[in-house]
């Protein structure tokens, strides 16, 4: 009898963690590896937060809490939507998890039958094809390529609804490229879907407060009202707030839905952490000035690797709407060769080029589901994000 699940034999571990482990094992080898390759924010998580998690501890507010959310935390999150995104839930059609990451997955573990399939706009988040088919569902891939501004239209997304479609998976501002969708946009994206009751939405808007050029942020469930009772509005704390490790992810949605994926947390991790709760309530809460001075200086470590990119032979890069990534073109550069002799044949070569003779990590845009990329993260400090550009432009000039 063998003891591993054969689920397994369709999943593989997260590209973007095997790369930051990789570039972790040389760096304890003596390299001076810049790591790009993870989505999360160098700032510190903003003193009043830190504040409220240490007076949650004083008070002794370090016990269970019910599986899906405190009261105070679901109160908050019902206020943020409303106030932001002129949504309106009830605490009955909120759930909150360990980390977004758990929330998707728990409304996918608590919808998925086999032989359901999940529409994915690629290139898209690595981890949801892998949560789909844990879930028991089939992944079906749209490709939304740069001539397509990486973003999927309603001829596409049309074309892809099949009797078997339950969700459409939808991510703006987008990781990997950074690409947001407009109300017109959504709007058009939701005529298809008027058409296709059965099909549900789950959107991940974890990026929304990371955006640039006064880009507007909407989600689809506030521009096309019709759908709300169908669609999961996915959050979290952990971007926005630089919260990544105190994992609180939250979601709306029908309050069926919200109930049954409390069924699938409780039997798996039951409740997130309390101190995290409380530290999450006085983010939502509290005051958001500090995001424009952060915003301001990811626009500015943009717009500097836009730069040093474009300017590297065989690159090109479209301008991101928000989050904290770029997503360059690195097709030109395939089939040349490293000055080993090394032959760069895909973006996977080049990024394990990059990390061994540039000492840069970036990931693969195949991890993506879309080749003839890489994304890096600029979410990290100046100086070594410039210093980090510079090796990637030394190093894909060398190549012939």
């Amino acid at each position: 009898m063998h003891l591993l699940s054969s689920k397994l034999h369709s999943v593989k571990a997260s590209p973007t963690l095997v790369i930051t482990r990789r570039a972790l094992e040389l760096r304890q080898a003596g390299r001076d590896v810049i790591g790009l390759s993870q989505g999360e924010p160098d700032f510190d998580t903003p003193t009043h937060i830190k504040a409220a998690a240490k007076a949650a501890i004083d008070r002794g507010d370090t016990k269970y809490t019910t599986v899906d959310g405190t009261d105070e935390l679901k109160s908050a999150i019902a206020a943020k939507f409303s106030r932001e995104n002129d949504l309106d839930y009830r605490m009955s059609q909120i759930s909150v998890g360990t980390g977004g990451k758990q929330v998707i997955y728990n409304a996918l573990v608590a919808t998925l039958d086999p032989g359901d399939e999940v529409i994915i706009p690629a290139p898209y988040w690595v981890s949801y094809p892998d949560m789909v088919r844990l879930a028991g569902g089939t992944p079906v891939f749209v490709g939304c390529g740069e001539d397509a501004g990486f973003k999927l239209s309603a001829p596409r997304l049309r074309a892809a609804i099949t009797p078997r479609t339950k969700w459409l998976i939808l991510n703006s501002p987008s990781n990997p490229t950074g690409v947001g969708y407009s109300a017109a946009d959504l709007a058009a994206l939701g005529d298809v879907l008027l058409e296709h009751p059965d099909v549900h939405v789950l959107t991940d808007d974890m990026y929304e407060h990371i955006r640039y050029d006064g880009w507007r942020f909407e989600t689809i469930a506030s521009v096309v009202p019709a759908l709300a009772e169908r669609t999961l509005t996915c959050n979290g704390v952990s971007k926005a707030f630089a919260m990544t490790g105190w994992r609180i992810g939250y979601a709306g949605g029908p309050e069926r839905l919200i109930k049954a994926m409390g069924v699938i947390q409780s039997q798996s991790t039951t409740n997130a952490s309390s101190i995290s709760q409380a530290a999450a309530v006085a983010g939502l809460n509290g005051p958001l000035d500090f995001l424009d001075e952060r915003n301001a200086v990811f626009a500015s470590r943009r717009d500097m690797c836009l730069d040093l990119l474009r300017a590297t032979d065989g690159l090109t890069c479209v301008t991101p709407q928000g989050a904290f990534y770029l997503f360059p073109s690195c097709k030109a550069l395939l089939g040349r060769r490293a000055p080993d002799g090394t032959s760069i044949a895909t973006d996977g070569d080049l990024a394990a080029y990059l990390l061994e003779a540039a000492e840069v990590a970036v990931v693969p845009g195949s991890a993506f589901g879309l080749d003839g990329y890489f994304r890096i993260s600029f979410a990290t400090a100046t100086d070594r994000l410039r210093t980090a550009c510079e090796r990637i432009r030394a190093a894909c000039s060398a190549l012939k």
